[in-house]
């Protein structure tokens, strides 16, 4: 503004000053044209059908586990399975998902070191998907099902887009992978709002595609939550979701908690990036003859499940196993775990974990999930720190390292422990396990998968 010129001077150009208005304007065209409501619409649909897939997925993992480590071993005369259980398991789960790598299109899936992702899945790899976790999952593998519920719902998703003849553009596939694949891990995580926040943040969006992926991610999700619930109570089975019921109250913070959740995250952050870089190595490891190198990796990790066995008298599903029924026990009641416990299943499950994330196939978030509640419990007894701050913290800073989504493991871990009480200190867990990993050096990553190559005669590739 000058004496002879009254008029505001214009403001100074910068990305801020056009982008706003224009990032506005193009969200509301978008919003507002035919092509995205359809999408809308399709994405809606999409999650009936995804829903249901995924339900009797989850089911057949849940009956499949039973049977190998609960109904199995009862028929041949054992309460609990013997220390020695993994061993068999794991042996035909590493062969067997090795030879589903290198014979299947997709090979098997995402390798777990290299996170969670929303694309890649092909219609025709659903086969390859589907039989990799049904051959880790249940017979020992120390990994969860969320990694395959999302390749199997963005596959799904890509697949009813094809049988529709709706035509195939890089935004309609990444937006119809991003809202099957929420619908499909919609329930398992005990929230579609879960599922929809890690959806968006996998995807690494910003900006007009922000929305433009989060509206079908949350409209679908939600559907699927609708269509888990009905058929649950119509058919009688159980697909089961990760949620722990807390057998201690609720306690309110004092300054200890917050002092010892902030060096706990550090602590964590290191560990769960050391596990991961394990992680990492052992996939390069198996890139190369990859079966008899998965099969020599799943059976180490089902060495790690019988020392614990050995070395504590307790149950090596402990171990061998996501950690979901686990982590349900150790929050009803955390003080039924000795210290030695807490040390060996901690030790043990960190290096099956790190030996199964590079081998076999599945999901980080459950095992990351239980091993920050083992170290929270084992911490617990520190001066001026609670079980409860400490759990939530310990899954907070667990999960954030293992992921590298800090939003979606703060909304994880409030809804998991049912409260809001807890959440500061997972908030600030989370952030400072995510700056510690952040600042840690970080080596190659996980080699791309050959694809699969039909039989050759007299020869068996490995």
């Amino acid at each position: 503004m000058t004496a002879s010129d009254p008029r505001p001077a214009p403001a100074p150009a910068g990305p801020s000053a056009a982008t706003q208005p224009e990032e506005a304007d193009r969200l509301g065209e978008l919003l507002r044209s035919p092509g995205y409501f359809k999408a809308l619409v399709f994405c809606a649909l999409i999650g009936i059908p995804v829903s249901l897939v995924a339900f009797w997925f989850l089911v057949a993992l849940h009956e499949l586990e039973h049977l190998m480590w609960g109904g199995l071993p009862q028929a041949l005369g054992w309460s609990v399975p013997p220390w020695w259980w993994p061993l068999p398991l794991l042996l035909v789960a590493g062969t067997t998902v090795g030879l589903v790598v290198t014979r299947l299109p997709g090979t098997g899936g995402h390798v777990p070191a290299s996170g969670l992702h929303t694309g890649g899945i092909s219609p025709g790899a659903l086969p390859g998907v589907i039989l990799a976790a049904l051959l880790s999952l249940p017979l020992g593998a120390t990994l969860g099902p969320e990694a395959p519920l999302i390749a199997l719902g963005g596959g799904l998703a890509l697949l009813f887009r094809d049988l529709a003849r709706v035509p195939a553009t890089p935004q309609s596939t990444a937006l119809l992978g991003a809202a099957g694949a929420a619908a499909a891990v919609a329930v398992i995580f005990g929230s579609p709002l879960v599922a929809a926040v890690i959806l968006i943040e996998v995807a690494g969006v910003g900006g007009p595609q922000l929305f433009a992926v989060m509206l079908p991610a949350l409209l679908s999700s939600g559907v699927g939550a609708l269509v888990f619930t009905g058929i649950g109570r119509w058919t009688g089975f159980e697909a089961p979701t990760l949620s722990v019921k807390l057998g201690v109250p609720l306690p309110q913070f004092d300054v200890g908690d917050v002092l010892w959740a902030v060096l706990m995250a550090v602590a964590i952050g290191v560990l769960v990036h050391l596990i991961m870089e394990g992680g990492r190595l052992t996939a390069r490891f198996v890139a190369k003859h990859t079966v008899a190198r998965t099969t020599l990796c799943a059976l180490a990790a089902g060495v790690c499940s019988a020392v614990y066995a050995l070395t504590t008298g307790r149950s090596p599903a402990d171990v061998a196993s996501s950690g979901q029924h686990t982590l349900g026990e150790l929050a009803a009641d955390p003080h039924q775990w000795g210290v030695g416990a807490l040390i060996a299943v901690l030790l043990c499950t960190s290096a099956a974990y790190a030996l199964c994330l590079g081998s076999l196939r599945g999901g980080p978030v459950f095992p990351s999930l239980f091993l920050g509640a083992v170290v929270g419990v084992l911490l617990a007894p520190l001066p001026g720190l609670g079980v409860v701050p400490a759990m939530g913290a310990g899954m907070a800073a667990a999960t954030t390292s293992a992921l590298r989504l800090p939003v979606s493991s703060i909304v994880l871990v409030v809804l998991v422990l049912g409260s809001v009480a807890m959440t500061p200190v997972v908030i600030l867990a989370a952030v400072v396990a995510f700056v510690t990993t952040q600042l840690l050096p970080r080596g190659p990553g996980v080699p791309a998968a050959a694809p699969a190559e039909p039989p050759t005669a007299g020869r068996v590739r490995s």
